[in-house]
């Protein structure tokens, strides 16, 4: 049954502890659905013990006052519902916290939730079964180490929630995507085996869970984004167009047409570029990427401008979803701690570097001394230099005469850590001359690191469930499942797309950095980083591809690199998306490093030189 002809979703944020700025003006705009990703795996592993110390816990405890208490009658007053993922390691009590908010101001609205993501009580059970880790074939952990163990459900519990009158739903884990493909199920009655309408859907999901990146946060050309003025002078003042940035609307059709677009009167930008970046963003094989419900072949998707801030989105196409979950645990494994020093003067990094390494030798030895095991890593960086180029950094970098210097460490025993920290700034009197540091806020103190471990279950071994106002939910039956690659494989589908045709060699050709020719975004999966490159023209495509190929990115990131490079190319938008995999020291709270979730290995890439022909170049 199709209830609407078209809804319109709003993404109003993408993490915990995200400003909750984008609600008002969504809601203003007419969104009929208003969804808000809270979860990551850290997100989670932090829940989990926070329900351990008090079973009342274990939620994103600000979704109440940051949305339901100054919201709630304006929801009821438009027919506006929420979809949060705020449920976290405790739906129940997250939907009573929001329950009891309603009561106290008198606001009649029903609150269901979604559950059976929570797998923690299997963690023995996993751990004897010899399940290994997807990347690294990894053990199982100890179950005494495990923090948390969670499904990735995905949309149709949040629609058969929907179906049966929910104006607010509350999820545990779940594919961030499904809460946008959810409510799509409910409004048109899509059959779960309509496999082109749920990728649409699901893509319009992956464009708008990271709220403003898709409208110009994050952006390559920043400026344009910030001012929401594409003819801004350079020296154009950004910090009110950023201040006041819409976050994404996605119009989502019956038939699967998808726009994005934002609130009238907002900062920032919506265009084929700034979608395009977040639509490669965090993803793997774009013809493969498999969600609960469907897999999401994006690679031949098209995005055109449709008007002013508004971005239409074709060509996604879907195949039969996997007969498994994804997992993901997170585990306990010892306790690290860091602190950031700063340096001028001349010499100022060669002095911070000097300063780091003796402040590490000495710990070691007196760690030593103390009968305590080597230290598992120690990392020493500095800012200011360039360090993060390795070896294509600018000669003239190593003469900054300001730098921060950050050292951080790792260890089993969280004793050992302390000692590091008091040595890292006891010895500030015999250090070379120009430290100096913040003061006032105290030391810093050792704390958990929790590593990601990921696997895949059968479905039938995982039971969602669904509740509205407490009374038990029917879901409806499954479709078959698509054929299962090997773990930690993408599902048999078409051949990937063929790179495009070699450049015409025959002009001549001028060395420019990639960032006057290509968009660029990075993020994280795991210990893997990818990054997303977006030619600025169509006809471009060719000569991204020849200068980009695996050996001179993975030049650039010699230095951080420690697995393979791949490429993929998205012939709709004439894309490339690179995976570098184990490049993360780890990854997450795993990593020692500043950038542990490859945030900013975009900028690396983008002074890449890139040989363009100059009638192309004038036409940017």
């Amino acid at each position: 049954m199709v209830r609407k002809a078209m809804i319109r979703v709003g993404g109003a944020g993408g993490f915990w502890g995200e400003s909750a700025v984008g609600v008002r003006p969504l809601l203003d705009a007419g969104v009929d659905v208003l969804v808000f990703d809270y979860l990551a795996e850290i997100t989670l592993s932090i829940l989990a013990r926070q329900r351990r110390d008090d079973p009342a816990q274990g939620y994103a405890r600000d979704v109440v006052p940051a949305l339901v208490k100054p919201f709630a009658r304006r929801l009821a007053e438009r027919g506006v519902k929420l979809v949060v993922n705020a449920g976290g390691v405790n739906p129940a009590a997250c939907a009573a916290a929001i329950r009891s908010e309603l009561a106290a101001q008198g606001v009649a609205l029903k609150v269901a939730t979604v559950a059976g993501d929570d797998l923690a009580d299997r963690a023995a059970a996993f751990h004897q079964a010899g399940i290994v880790d997807l990347d690294d074939g990894r053990a199982f952990p100890a179950p005494e180490t495990v923090a948390s163990v969670n499904a990735y459900l995905g949309a149709v519990p949040i629609a058969a929630a929907l179906g049966a009158g929910a104006d607010i739903v509350v999820t545990g884990r779940v594919v961030d995507s499904a809460l946008t493909l959810g409510p799509c199920l409910w409004a048109f009655g899509w059959a779960l085996d309509d496999w082109d309408r749920l990728a649409a859907g699901s893509l319009a999901g992956h464009l708008i869970e990271c709220g403003p990146q898709a409208t110009g946060g994050n952006f390559t050309d920043w400026r344009q984004a910030a001012t929401g003025d594409a003819g801004a002078p350079p020296d154009t003042d950004p910090v009110p167009g950023i201040a006041r940035i819409g976050y994404p609307i996605a119009e989502i059709a019956a038939d699967g047409a998808v726009t994005i677009t934002k609130p009238p009167g907002t900062g920032g930008r919506v265009s084929p570029a700034t979608v395009g970046e977040q639509m490669l963003y965090e993803i793997g094989d774009p013809t493969a990427y498999a969600l609960p419900d469907v897999v999401c072949d994006v690679a031949s998707v098209t995005l055109t401008q449709a008007g002013p801030d508004r971005v239409a989105v074709a060509g996604a196409r879907g195949r039969p979803a996997p007969g498994h979950y994804k997992v993901s645990a997170t585990h306990a494994d010892g306790y690290r701690a860091g602190q950031v020093l700063f340096f001028y003067g001349d010499q100022a990094a060669a002095k911070a570097r000097a300063y780091g390494q003796a402040m590490a030798a000495r710990a070691r030895v007196l760690a030593q001394t103390l009968g305590f095991a080597p230290f598992d890593e120690v990392a020493i960086e500095t800012f200011g230099d360039e360090s993060h180029y390795g070896a294509f950094a600018r000669p003239d970098a190593a003469a900054a005469r300001e730098v921060a210097l950050k050292v951080a460490v790792r260890h089993a025993d969280a004793r050992a850590v302390g000692l590091f920290l008091r040595e890292l700034v006891g010895g500030a009197l015999a250090t070379p001359p120009g430290l100096t540091m913040f003061t006032g806020g105290g030391r810093p103190k050792p704390s958990p690191v929790v590593r990601l471990f990921s696997f895949l279950i059968p479905k039938d071994q995982v039971t969602a469930t669904v509740a509205l106002d407490d009374a038990p939910v029917a879901l409806p039956a499954p479709p078959a499942a698509g054929p299962d690659a090997p773990a930690g494989a993408a599902p048999d589908g078409p051949p990937p797309p063929e790179p495009p045709p070699p450049p015409d060699r025959r002009e001549p050709l001028v060395a420019v950095p990639l960032h006057r020719v290509a968009w660029a975004r990075s993020g994280d999966k795991g210990n893997a980083a990818n990054i997303g490159v977006l030619p600025r023209q169509p006809a471009l495509a060719p000569y991204l591809w020849a200068a980009l190929d695996e050996a001179t990115v993975a030049a650039r990131f010699a230095h951080f690199l420690d697995g393979p490079v791949q490429r993929h190319f998205l012939p709709g938008t004439g894309a490339i998306n690179i995976v570098l995999h184990r490049v993360l020291g780890g990854g997450g709270v795993a990593s020692l490093r500043n950038d542990p979730q490859g945030k900013g290995y975009a900028q690396i890439l983008l002074q890449t030189p890139v040989g363009v022909p100059a009638p192309l170049l004038e036409s940017l």
